[in-house]
């Protein structure tokens, strides 16, 4: 009985040896793969993940979206996808459009700062203008959908009667004399 309890002792032991080894050997490999992984210089790594990202913009979903879209424009497309958001065609006094997207429940100031964002990544993107005074901006400027000027910053757009696709246009003050 004694050898039987000394057999099954040094099987147990031997066992556990091999157990201990193969747990080296499983821990040994993802270090080497770590290495692996940090020996990819950055560019390589940055032009990985464009090509992945263009893939991306390739999705019928996401195709209206630049190549060097950030992830606010890709949450955006999605709720407007699921209609959370609604596109607010921003007209400028040169023609040109900007298609805002902003949440359904957005207030005009929401509405203000999506058109801050807007020019901010297409400015970035371009290498235009660096800085803009948006007090500026909004003191010479206001918006307008159909005659009516949205100038309580607090209301929302729907109080408005804006909806999905309307267009608004941006308008110069007049002077008060």
């Amino acid at each position: 009985m004694e050898e039987q309890d000394a057999a099954a002792g040094a099987q147990c032991a031997e066992e556990k040896e091999e157990e201990k080894e193969v747990a080296e050997a499983d821990v040994s490999a993802p270090e080497e793969e770590e290495e692996d992984e940090e020996s990819l210089p950055h560019p390589e790594i940055l032009d990985i993940f464009e090509e992945g990202l263009a893939q991306l913009v390739q999705d019928p979903l996401l195709c209206d979206l630049p190549i060097q879209v950030t992830l606010e424009e890709i949450n955006s497309q999605i709720a407007l996808e699921y209609g959370q958001a609604m596109t607010v065609r921003v007209l400028k006094a040169d023609g040109e459009v900007m298609p805002i997207v902003v949440v359904q429940n957005a207030t005009v100031l929401d509405l203000k700062n999506a058109i801050r964002r807007f020019m901010e990544l297409k400015q970035q993107r371009e290498g235009g203008v660096k800085h803009v005074s948006w007090r500026y901006v909004w003191r010479t400027f206001h918006l307008v959908f159909q005659g009516e000027k949205l100038d309580d910053d607090k209301m929302r757009l729907k109080d408005y009667g804006i909806r999905n696709r309307d267009e608004v246009t941006f308008m110069k003050r007049l002077r008060k004399k």
